[in-house]
Formats: C-alpha cells, structure tokens, sequence
C-alpha cells in the first residue's frame, strides 16, 4: 500500500471547483489500486476531526486570512510537517504560494509530486515577489505533471522544467456521474426545454468569458442555460436584463445529481473561457463525457485538447461574441453535424479522460518515485 498526501488551499465539502473535483476523481481512482490518500486544506471553521469524503479522509486547518486569492494559515505548518511524515509520497497542487513555504519549512524529505493545474496569471505584481520562491520550490519537487501538451507547449513556467514534467490528463467517472442523475429532475427540465438547449456549467469569474456569451446570444432565440454563482453574477445578469436576453436562463448553483441531468439532456456545451487562468476545463470535459458537441475558444491551454476543431466541436477566437454566435448558429441548426460532434467527443472521453486510466498513470508515477528514492537511500535529494 502506498500513502500520499494531497495539498491545496481548498477542498471538497466547502469547495467545488475544477481543481478540487480533479484532486476527488485522483484519490477514487487510485483506491482500488492499493492507494491511500489523504488531503490537507484550509478552511475558515475547520473541523475538529477529519473529514469523510468518498474513500478518503480530508484534514482541514484554519485559514486566518485570504490574500489575492491566496489562504494563509499559522495552523497549517504543523499539520503538514505532521502529516508528511506518516505517508510515503507528498502530492502539491500548484499554485498556492504557501504550499512552497510549507514544503521547506518541514523539510520531510519524502517523494514529492506536483500537479501543475495553471500559470499564475492576474497577480503580475505579486509574482514578481513570488517569482524566486516559486523556481525554488519548482527545482526541489520530484516530478512535476501538467494536464495536456497544449499547456506544456504554452507556459513559459513549465518550459524551464520539462525534462521532468509528464503530461497526464484530467479524468472523469462517467458510471457514477450517470448513476448520480435525479430522475424527477431530468423529466422536469426536459418538460422545460423540451427540444434541448446550449448549457455553460462554472464559476463566474473573470476569465470564463459569460460577458461574451452573452453578447453572443443578442437576436437569438435558442435556449441557454448557466449553471452557477461566482462573483460575477450580479453583473451578469444586468447584462442579461439590459440585452433583453429572454432565452438565457440563470440556475445558480445546482446539486450534481441535476447538473448531470442538465448534462444529459443538453444539446451542445458551451464554454467561452476567454483568458489562460482556464488552463483545462473541468465542465467542458463533462460536456465530452456525456457526449455532447462542444464549443470553446483558442487560448493555448487543455480546453483545446478536449475539444478539437471540426471533430468533436467548434473552436473559435477567443473574446469574438461574433464567432461565437455563428458556431453556436451553426450546431443549433445542424443536428446531424452537433450528433456526430458529439460521438466524437464521447470517443475521445473513452480514450484520454477516463478516471481509471488518470488514476492507473498516477499510480505508476506514485511506484516508479518510492522505488527511486528506495533505491537512493532515505533522502530523495540524495540521487538528485
């Protein structure tokens, strides 16, 4: 059995983003291979004992304070210097400036992993001051990982450290996302929009590019329906109101159990994320597990290896509301073309993004470093 530690700044129950789903489907997929895997994170009332998520524990630590999206905590570096010394290999997930602070200050000598998930790209002026840190904390982990050769190709970060990077895509399980489908739900919604609708699921921020899907909608009649909240929201729906959209809808956040359902019965996946902090796109994946055509924008990261033009949907220029409607036009108006898109995209689910296959790919990386750093003797430096 081997133990790993997972590291990030937030997860699962309180936090439900890209990065934390990512981080759940790691720690399922490698269970049934003889990994046990834990995950320490903040949280502004942590539990006072761990945390039962799926099969695996979370230990939360009190987060005194957010700064630029940055969680700081006292608490943390004796829980981690704690827990790393209980497990076999330490898997970081970047960017959290902290992690790198924790990683030197405990010095636990163990294998370390680090999931590259995206350049730090709004916090210039910060960066400039995290810039040192950062290498240092780069050049000293094991192994880094990056999820599509589109990334690797297009950070100017990850360039500096490719002879040990391995690109392992993000995986999904589609049986328990379609087991996890409320029934009641998907009759209701399919009464709704009973000849489907264009669906974007994600937070509202800055980068996901609502405001052109939005621009994009004007004179249009097809339905389209955003699942989620964020900060953005309130500015989102003036725009809505103000364009007189009628056919966008607003859900706000929903349960799995009916966002997979709205998943289901939708007839093309839109995803307008306009700026490099979408480094992959957790939804769109979605989009391609349930089979569905999908349209996204050319912005040098993963959504372009889930997605590829003419084949399982239509890509465009990013911040184009232009390009945008027309695609959307075009698979809206062409059911044969979105049907064939869309078993394209199932295909290349099956191929590349499967869970198991994250999962099995993670855990010969987990075996090759214990054997390495085994074979090195008691500190991985040691055979650096």
């Amino acid at each position: 059995m081997t133990r790993v530690l997972h590291v990030f700044k937030a997860y699962l129950p309180e936090s439900t983003g890209g990065i934390e789903q990512t981080i759940f489907q790691l720690c399922e997929a490698c269970k049934p291979l003889g990994v046990e895997s834990e995950v320490l994170t903040l949280s502004p009332d942590p539990a006072t004992s761990p945390v039962q998520v799926g099969s695996h524990q979370v230990f939360q630590a009190r987060q005194d304070l957010n700064l630029a999206s940055t969680g700081l905590s006292r608490e943390i570096f004796g829980r981690f210097r704690k827990l790393a010394a209980d497990v076999d290999i330490v898997h970081y997930h970047f960017p959290w400036p902290l992690m790198d602070l924790m990683h030197f200050h405990a010095g636990h000598g163990k294998p370390s992993v680090l999931s590259y998930h995206s350049d730090i790209v709004r916090q210039k002026t910060l960066l400039r001051l995290y810039r040192p840190l950062m290498h240092r904390f780069l050049r000293s982990v094991d192994q880094i990982v990056t999820a599509s050769p589109n990334y690797l190709a297009t950070s100017d970060v990850l360039a500096r450290y490719a002879h040990k990077t391995e690109i392992i895509p993000y995986g999904l399980d589609k049986d328990e996302a379609c087991a996890n489908i409320d029934p009641e739900r998907l009759a209701y919604w399919q009464q709704q929009f009973p000849d489907g609708f264009f669906l974007f699921v994600g937070v509202m921020r800055y980068y996901k590019g609502l405001h052109i899907l939005l621009d994009a909608c004007r004179n249009t009649s097809f339905p389209v329906v955003i699942v989620g909240a964020g900060p953005l929201e309130d500015t989102l729906r003036q725009q809505a109101e103000r364009l007189r959209l009628h056919n966008v809808h607003f859900l706000g956040p929903l349960p799995d159990r009916e966002k997979n359902a709205l998943l289901q019965l939708s007839r093309v996946v839109v995803f307008p994320s306009h700026l490099r902090s979408e480094a992959f796109g957790i939804s769109l994946l979605e989009g391609a597990m349930f089979g569905k055509p999908m349209i996204s924008s050319e912005i040098g990261t993963g959504t372009t290896y889930i997605n590829i033009h003419g084949q399982t949907g239509i890509v465009i220029p990013p911040s184009d509301p232009a390009a945008l409607r027309s695609a959307m036009n075009e698979l809206w108006h062409n059911r044969a073309l979105a049907r064939q898109m869309g078993e394209a995209a199932a295909q290349r689910y099956e191929t590349h993004f499967t869970a198991e296959r994250m999962g099995q790919r993670f855990h010969s990386m987990y075996q090759r470093l214990d054997r390495s750093i085994s074979d090195c003797g008691a500190q991985p430096r040691a055979c650096s």
